[in-house]
């Protein structure tokens, strides 16, 4: 995007008055980029967390994974996802608080013995697995925040300033030379008139 140069004084403010909208718009650039970053390292670090032990959770389950055979179909549901938003460097971010569960009649006598233990890591596996969804889609939006974020602080610093300078230059040089002449062109015409006075 070339800008379209007007040589007079009222383009030139505007210009100005731009440049220094944007000179002091990028530290408040840079320093949100520098905070997305740290946050989308925080909240990577977070999903590996998550899967670790989501990964955890699994080999236990996995351990047991004869019994799960005899286990009832449609015992426990998973009916709710509490989730809070939270803002990190002006980006509104979901913040995962817990899963909620229903859990369907089942007689506690004539069901087997590790059913309660079996539905514990079934919780478990599902929460986390849910937990890392959010925290995934947490990564996602804090990534394009930054990516979008690192686009403006470039396109300020390495395309819109440096034109800026150059346009308001390049006015300030046409307005000296425009100016220097019309200094000339009157001292010219004052010296003919003064020798047609003489003469």
């Amino acid at each position: 995007m070339a800008l379209k140069i007007q040589y007079n004084k009222t383009f030139l403010q505007q210009l100005q008055k731009q440049l220094r909208v944007r000179e002091n718009a990028l530290p408040t650039l840079k320093a949100k980029e520098s905070a997305l970053r740290l946050e989308v390292k925080k909240a990577k670090d977070e999903v590996r967390r998550i899967e670790k032990a989501l990964d955890d959770a699994r080999a236990l389950a996995a351990r047991s994974h004869r019994l799960w055979g005899e286990f009832p179909a449609g015992l426990l549901s998973l009916t709710d996802v509490a989730i809070d938003i939270r803002k990190i460097a002006g980006v509104k971010t979901p913040v995962f608080k817990e899963s909620r569960f229903s859990l369907a009649d089942f007689g506690l006598f004539n069901s087997p013995g590790w059913l309660p233990d079996g539905l514990a890591m079934l919780r478990s596996v599902v929460g986390l697995s849910v937990e890392r969804a959010v925290a995934q889609r947490k990564v996602e939006i804090l990534e394009y925040a930054r990516k979008k974020t690192t686009q403006k602080v470039n396109l300020y610093e390495k395309v819109q300033i440096p034109e800026y300078n150059e346009a308001i230059l390049k006015i300030k040089r046409f307005l000296e030379d425009d100016e220097n002449l019309a200094k000339s062109s009157q001292k010219i015409l004052k010296a003919r008139i003064a020798a047609a006075e003489a003469a």
